[in-house]
């Protein structure tokens, strides 16, 4: 992610490691299924962009083995340092101003990152730059103007409260710089920069127990930028908090795009 004083979701804050392990239950699988795809293994080297939390990395280390290295990078390293030994490597960097933290990479990946920084251009170029000849990158990032509504069925006012809670969420986000359609681009972004048998699915994720923990962790830790910018009251989000732990409601996240693509 790139260094900008307005990220939303602070890796510093306590539901921060809350809203990284619902987000690996959510997207771990697709994660892991394409990258298996490649046919990953000992001694591959591997760079995680934006790593976040632990699990990705960890898993990557235990597919590369002790011939192998990963490099995870992140603005805050303050979860992925708890993984922070052989073959794994845990540095501080700005993707999207930084050069890249070495060359010559079989894998570099990037989930739920790209869609967040200001210089997505300069950031996506680094990342493909290197990767070595033939090397793979995986860019996984979602897309909440493709589906914008945590409860895809409007039915009372607890899915209307819901939804509009996260019109709110959605506005922070834009008001930050993030691209809420970058997830439907990334196709097109890696055919033109060169990459070969760029392919692309979605996964979108409905009424999970992911869900449920994702969305109560992400508005308590929006709450004040949410009350602060006039887009819901402490009421509504209390209400809302309510309705989320009752498990009465589907609740969904925004379609997770994943492309993917060989370079020359």
């Amino acid at each position: 992610m790139t260094r900008t004083d307005g990220y939303l979701l602070d890796n510093r804050q306590t539901e921060a490691g809350q809203r990284f392990e619902a987000l690996a239950a959510l997207f771990d699988p697709t994660t892991f299924r394409h990258i298996e795809g490649f046919g990953i293994g000992p001694g591959w080297r591997c760079w995680e962009v934006g790593a976040g939390g632990t699990s990705v990395v960890s898993w990557l280390a235990k597919k590369v083995g002790p011939t192998g290295r990963v490099v995870a990078t992140d603005i805050d390293t303050s979860w992925a340092a708890r993984a922070a030994r052989p073959p794994i490597e845990v540095r501080v960097h700005d993707v999207g101003a930084d050069e890249p933290p070495g060359e010559g990479f079989d894998l570099v990946h990037a989930r739920l990152v790209l869609v967040h920084v200001r210089d997505r251009e300069r950031a996506l170029s680094s990342m493909i730059k290197s990767l070595r000849p033939g090397g793979r990158i995986l860019v996984e990032d979602a897309d909440p103007a493709l589906q914008p509504l945590l409860c895809p069925e409007e039915y009372g006012p607890e899915q209307q409260l819901a939804n509009r809670l996260r019109n709110g969420f959605r506005s922070l986000l834009a008001e930050r710089g993030a691209d809420l359609s970058y997830g439907r681009k990334l196709p097109r972004l890696l055919r033109e920069a060169g990459l070969r048998r760029v392919e692309a699915d979605a996964y979108f994720p409905v009424a999970s127990p992911a869900c449920t923990a994702l969305e109560s962790a992400t508005v308590r830790q929006i709450r004040d930028q949410l009350t602060g910018a006039g887009l819901a009251t402490d009421d509504d989000i209390d209400r809302h908090l309510a309705n989320v732990a009752s498990g009465t409601m589907d609740l969904a996240t925004a379609p997770m795009i994943s492309v993917w693509g060989r370079k020359a």
